[in-house]
């Protein structure tokens, strides 16, 4: 059995009337985006994220673009569609409630999986009212694109324990080999990166 990392053992060690906020179809309708699940029909076609509601394995895994007219019947069972978001995509880890880190991720590609790099940023971001509750919690990451919250965790980014300040993925088959001012570490996960440029 593989040692278990912090997202595992955040979904053990949380009450279970906690566990709504890791059900991102639940946090979506706390937010008062317009959603729903798998089998109920969108209110108007349009471009919306269809994932998985919850998904221990995280790195957006399952997660696509997608035109629905009308119908959802005929996605995944488990899955949930919401309305389409624009902005900056932002990481923010909170220690009981104060903001310890807000990164930036840039992605070149439509694969909503594959970012090309996550840097720290000095943009301080409000918990939204809605997730006050919350604030109690030793560990706390939201992500955000633009001012919509669109996942929370209960623990906070492995990616930045380095006392580094930025982090560029590199993916089985590329080299490691660091740019010039970078060092290379591995810190692998489910998608094939292997570790990262850092500095």
């Amino acid at each position: 059995m593989s040692e278990m990392d912090d997202e595992e053992l955040a979904w053990l060690q949380t009450p279970a009337y906690e566990l709504w906020a890791l059900d991102k179809l639940i946090l979506a309708r706390t937010m008062g985006y317009i959603c729903g699940p798998v089998g109920m029909d969108v209110p108007r076609p349009g471009w919306y994220i269809v994932r998985p509601c919850v998904n221990i394995l995280g790195l957006g895994l399952g997660a696509e673009k997608v035109w629905l007219e009308k119908s959802t019947d005929h996605l995944s069972l488990g899955y949930f569609w919401c309305e389409w978001f624009e902005g900056k995509h932002h990481s923010v880890d909170y220690k009981y409630g104060n903001q310890v880190l807000a990164v930036r991720g840039h992605r070149s590609s439509d694969i909503l999986t594959k970012w090309d790099k996550w840097e720290k940023v000095t943009q301080d971001f409000s918990i939204p009212p809605k997730l006050h509750m919350l604030k109690s919690k030793r560990w706390l990451n939201i992500e955000f694109i633009g001012d919509e919250v669109i996942e929370v965790h209960y623990r906070n980014n492995p990616d930045f324990e380095f006392n580094n300040k930025e982090f560029i993925p590199v993916w089985r088959g590329q080299d490691t080999n660091p740019p010039e001012g970078y060092s290379y570490i591995e810190h692998p996960d489910i998608h094939g990166r292997i570790g990262g440029f850092i500095r």
